[in-house]
């Protein structure tokens, strides 16, 4: 099974996406993923730090490929929501590596205050209220915007899918053909769109979320759930179309 493993062996700590692209799960059953880039220089671009729980898998998975925390030396930041920075102030006092986001989401990462979700359902209204919502503020060293290449691991492209948050990015590797959605897209019982009770504009998450159906690529990472590595835009594109079409 694609990104899976068998019944009854031991988890993998870290997954080969690509020689240069690895997933990291932080919870039981790939329920959240974070990413590690390895840079020519023997550094390490983390990118995401899962719930508040998340850092001794993280650790764990650095350690599998050899890796410390103190070859961390970025961390990006998919969106502020506190799955993927809840662990972000531990890891930075293990690694000190730079966090870079996108300028939309942070400052919401600065406060430690995720954005509100979208209230046009009750279930919005509901989830804006809870006490639990909050992480630890986090230091944003540098911003980055759609389309920008940053220069981490031979090239890392922006793609800005927000509606789950405003801030919200997917991230390409050009160079090994390697995507990771972000929540934009999960793949947890099957491809789906991000819950809608999670973003901030619901119908822009979805019709941001077309932007990976247009990108080329050969793997698939997601934030919330196993990877694809066989025919990932295939089935990114098939899921697309039939959402689409319903």
């Amino acid at each position: 099974m694609p990104g899976g493993f068998t019944r009854g062996m031991p988890k993998p700590a870290v997954y080969e996406l690509t020689p240069t692209v690895y997933r990291v799960p932080t919870k039981p059953f790939d329920l959240v993923n974070s990413f590690v880039l390895l840079e020519d220089d023997g550094s390490v671009t983390l990118v995401d730090c899962g719930w508040k729980s998340a850092p001794p898998r993280i650790v764990a998975g650095l350690a599998a490929l050899g890796k410390s925390p103190r070859d961390v030396q970025r961390i990006i930041v998919t969106h502020a929501h506190p799955d993927h920075a809840g662990g972000m102030a531990v890891i930075r006092a293990q690694t000190d590596g730079r966090v870079l986001a996108h300028a939309d989401d942070a400052g919401f990462l600065e406060r430690g205050d995720p954005p509100p979700v979208d209230e046009r359902a009750t279930a919005g209204r509901l989830f804006n209220r809870l006490p639990i919502r909050g992480f630890a503020a986090t230091p944003v060293a540098a911003t980055f915007t759609d389309g920008e290449l940053l220069d981490i691991a031979g090239g890392l492209r922006v793609v800005h899918t927000p509606g789950h948050t405003p801030g919200h990015v997917s991230l390409l590797h050009e160079a090994s053909g390697a995507l990771i959605t972000g929540d934009a897209i999960f793949n947890v019982l099957g491809l789906r769109y991000s819950p809608a009770v999670l973003c901030t504009d619901v119908p822009l998450s979805r019709q941001t979320a077309d932007r990976l159906g247009e990108l080329d690529y050969e793997v698939a990472g997601f934030t919330h759930g196993a990877h694809v590595r066989e025919g990932a835009r295939e089935r990114v594109r098939n899921f697309l179309t039939r959402r689409a079409a319903a």
